[in-house]
């Protein structure tokens, strides 16, 4: 009830909307592919505003049916009809998995992703509409999707917000520290941090993924761009939209990595208790283990090892 709870006020909601690089890039999928989408039925899991289905709309779909569990589904209706596409969006009010659509769908869009891409859980409820009403040959929209990690080096960030807590107005709260040993931390960092190659952990094409899939644990090797003293592994994730059954089809892609424009993503970043140099071309070898929390399903648990 939290989860949904959280998406029914709009402060969330704007906060999605003008990230340029998220919204920009679900209006590119449909509109510059509208001879793709003219014709066809769309399913909407989780949609907010509304905003996407009405991109689908415009686009040319024949009928697109949006579905959200939240409270905001009220004014995703409001924004339908003072948009003049009611008669072609009809709107669900509950969870995906116990909504009956009048027919199978030709495209699954959503905009499901979380803070280190699975942070929330959206995704297994998109997985099960996929395999509910999706028709054979019909696509996602994301389709592919990848975890990437880095590791970086920034002292300030460091001393700004973890070692802060060994003086605080001449306190000591050395306690205070430990949550950001254990949690990842989501902010926008320094894109000149970084210290070596950016790595895939996991990639997922979204048209044949399961949520067995979402567990996962991967090995991995980084090499140093330069000479450096490493404070933390850096992870984000990129996103692409494509059709392979349509070569004309024009592909969208957007990375939220710090070495992109940001966007409201930020990155996760972990940070290590000892800080460690390396040397230009040194290979870092580690283990990235993401699972479910069993307590809270939508949080995952991450276990790093370099």
């Amino acid at each position: 009830d939290f989860y949904f709870t959280s998406y029914d006020n709009s402060d969330i909601h704007i906060q999605m909307l003008q990230d340029s690089v998220r919204t920009s890039s679900y209006r590119d999928f449909f509109y510059n592919n509208k001879s793709f989408f003219k014709g066809k039925v769309v399913l909407d899991v989780g949609c907010g505003t509304g905003i996407l289905s009405m991109f689908a709309a415009k686009a040319g779909a024949k009928k697109v049916y949006s579905v959200d569990n939240s409270a905001i589904i009220a004014k995703a209706k409001q924004n339908v009809k003072e948009n003049g596409l009611d008669n072609i969006i009809t709107l669900f009010y509950g969870q995906i998995e116990d909504i009956v659509l009048p027919e199978k769908v030709d495209v699954i869009v959503s905009e499901w992703m979380g803070y280190f891409l699975l942070f929330e859980g959206m995704l297994d409820s998109v997985i099960k509409a996929r395999d509910k009403w999706l028709v054979d040959g019909g696509i996602m929209g994301p389709s592919d999707t990848s975890i990437i990690l880095s590791l970086i080096e920034d002292e300030d960030w460091v001393n700004t917000y973890y070692n802060y807590w060994n003086d605080v107005y001449g306190f000591k709260m050395t306690s205070m520290k430990k949550e950001y040993i254990m949690d990842g931390q989501v902010f926008i960092m320094n894109p000149e941090s970084i210290v070596t190659d950016e790595v895939t952990v996991k990639a997922w094409d979204l048209n044949k993924a399961t949520i067995e899939d979402l567990s996962f644990t991967s090995e991995f090797k980084f090499t140093c761009t330069k000479n450096s003293r490493v404070h933390g592994v850096c992870g984000y994730f990129d996103i692409t939209f494509k059709n392979p059954n349509e070569p004309t089809f024009e592909n969208v892609y957007f990375s939220t990595s710090l070495l992109k424009k940001p966007t409201h993503w930020k990155q996760c970043t972990f940070i290590l208790e000892k800080p460690f140099d390396v040397k230009q071309g040194e290979v870092i070898q580690g283990t990235i283990t993401v699972g479910r929390l069993k307590r809270n399903v939508r949080n995952l648990k991450v276990d790093l090892s370099l």
